[in-house]
C-alpha cells in the first residue's frame, strides 16, 4: 500500500499534487511520503506481535538515510542496522536510539568500531575471524567487552539478483556455518568480548518464502546448540530482505513472512531482531523528472529526460525495473520507447522498451518505487548535483534535503 495516487488525472502524493513539488523545487526530486513510511512500519510491527518473546525492528540505514526519514522512524520506535561509522552518525544525528543499534558490515575499522562501542549500540555483527580478532583487541583497550552476534553463512540460494543475494558460499559476508560453533568457543577465552546473539541475512528483494524457511531453520538449530553449550545468547537477528513489487512480482506479505519467520524459529525463546530496509521505504518515495527531448533513430523511439544514472542507479546496476508514471495522465496510443538520462554512458537507461503515451517536451514523470536505494546510492558522476528531497504528510510538504548547488561539487577540494 502507498499514497501515490491520482485525482481527476493529477498524481498526488498524499494530498498534494506532484506537479506543484516539480514547479517549486525542479526536477530530479525525491518525494517521500510520511504516511507510507509510518503504515509501512506499523503493518511490520503488527505482523510480529504474536510472538512471545521481544522483537526489534531495525531498520536498514543503506535503503535510504536521509535525515527526515531515519527521525520519522526513530519516534516510531525503530532501532537501527548500520554497516558503517557514517550511518552510526546519521542515526545518532536524527535522533535515533543507537542503544538499538546493530552495526553490521564486513569491513568495520577498529576506529569504527570504537565509535560505535563508546556510543552504546547493542551489537555487532561480525563476519569473519580476523574481524572478532580486532573486535576483541578494542574491547580490551577500552576496558569493556563489545557485544556481538557471529553471522553465519547458511549457504542458502535466495533467488534474487547475483549482486543482492548474501548467503551463498561463494560469498563475501559471514562466516561458514560449519566454523560457527568453534569461534563461539573461540570468543569465550577473549576478554574483550560478549557472545550476546547469532545473526544471518541471505539476501535483498526476497519474493519466495522458501529460502527464508529454509535458512532460519538452519539458523535457529544452531542457536539452540550454541545456547546448550552454555553460550548466553539472547538475540537470534534474521536480517532482512523481504521485497517489494516494482512491476509483476509477488512477494510473501508481512504476515506471511511473520508466519515464515515464527514457524522457523519456534521453541529457541529467543528476541528476535529484525532489519526491513527496501519493504519500509520502496514504495514510499517516487523520483520526478522532465522530459527533456524526444528522439527518433532508424532503429528506436528514444525519450530523454533529466533523471540519469547517477540520480537512480538500479536500472544500470541490476537492469531494475521501475514503473514510470505520467504526473498528469495523457490520452493517446502507446509507442514502445526506451527512456534515457543525460549521463554519458550507454547503461544511462531508465527503462527499455517501455510502452508509453509519447510525452511532450517538459512534460512530468514519477519514477515509481523509487524510495529505497535511490539517494542513498546517488552520486556527482558527471558532476551532477545530487536530487533535491521532499517529505510530504497529508497536505503540507517540505524540502527535506537541498539540491546540492555547483559550488557543493568542489567542497574541500583544492586546485
Amino acid at each position: 500500500m502507498n499514497h501515490f495516487n491520482y485525482r481527476r488525472g493529477a498524481l498526488h502524493a498524499e494530498d498534494v499534487p506532484l506537479a506543484a513539488i516539480a514547479d517549486a523545487v525542479g526536477t530530479p526530486t525525491y518525494v517521500y511520503s510520511a504516511a507510507t513510511l509510518t503504515r509501512h512500519f506499523q503493518v511490520v510491527t503488527e505482523a510480529f506481535s504474536a510472538y512471545s518473546r521481544p522483537h526489534l525492528i531495525c531498520y536498514s540505514v543503506k535503503a535510504n538515510s536521509t535525515l527526515a526519514v531515519l527521525r520519522l522512524f526513530a519516534e516510531q520506535g525503530s532501532g537501527f542496522d548500520i554497516v558503517s561509522g557514517g550511518e552510526l552518525a546519521r542515526v545518532r544525528q536524527a535522533g535515533g536510539d543507537v542503544a538499538k543499534a546493530v552495526f553490521a558490515g564486513v569491513g568495520k575499522t577498529p576506529e569504527e568500531m570504537e565509535q560505535a562501542l563508546d556510543a552504546g549500540i547493542l551489537m555487532f555483527n561480525v563476519e569473519s575471524a580476523e574481524e572478532l580478532e580486532v573486535l576483541d583487541a578494542v574491547g580490551r583497550r577500552l576496558k569493556r567487552r563489545a557485544p556481538f552476534a557471529l553471522r553465519v553463512n547458511p549457504d542458502v540460494d535466495a533467488r534474487t539478483h547475483r549482486y543482492i543475494a548474501t548467503g551463498l558460499k561463494t560469498s563475501k559476508f559471514g562466516v561458514p556455518f560449519e566454523e560457527a560453533v568453534a569461534l563461539y568457543a573461540r570468543a569465550r577465552k577473549m576478554k574483550g568480548l560478549k557472545a550476546v546473539g547469532l545473526d544471518c541475512h541471505i539476501g535483498s528483494q526476497l519474493t519466495q518464502a522458501s529460502p527464508m524457511r529454509a535458512a532460519l531453520s538452519k539458523v535457529a538449530g544452531l542457536y539452540s546448540e550454541l545456547r546448550e553449550q552454555g553460550h548466553p545468547l539472547e538475540y537470534l537477528d534474521i536480517g532482512g530482505g523481504l521485497g517489494i513489487t516494482y512491476a509483476d512480482e509477488t512477494p510473501p506479505s508481512p504476515q506471511e513472512y511473520a508466519s515464515t519467520v515464527l514457524k522457523a524459529v519456534e521453541g529457541t525463546g529467543a528476541t528476535l531482531i529484525l532489519e526491513p530496509g527496501r519493504v519500509l521505504v520502496g514504495n514510499a518515495g517516487v523520483l520526478l523528472t522532465r522530459v527533456l527531448y524526444r528522439k527518433q533513430t532508424p532503429t528506436k523511439q528514444f525519450v530523454v529526460v533529466d533523471v540519469g544514472m547517477n540520480d537512480l542507479i538500479r536500472p544500470a546496476l541490476y537492469e531494475a525495473h521501475h514503473a514510470l508514471q505520467p504526473v498528469v495522465k495523457r490520452r493517446g496510443k502507446a509507442v514502445e520507447v526506451d527512456v534515457v538520462g543525460p549521463v554519458c554512458e550507454s547503461s544511462d537507461v531508465l527503462a527499455r522498451a517501455r510502452p508509453l503515451v509519447l510525452p511532450g517536451q517538459g512534460e512530468l514523470y514519477a519514477v515509481m518505487s523509487a524510495g529505497a536505494y535511490g539517494m542513498s546510492m546517488a552520486s556527482n558522476y558527471n558532476s551532477r548535483a545530487r536530487p533535491a528531497e521532499v517529505m510530504v504528510n497529508g497536505e503540507a510538504w517540505r524540502v527535506v534535503r537541498e539540491r546540492e548547488k555547483p559550488e557543493d561539487l568542489w567542497r574541500g577540494e583544492r586546485a
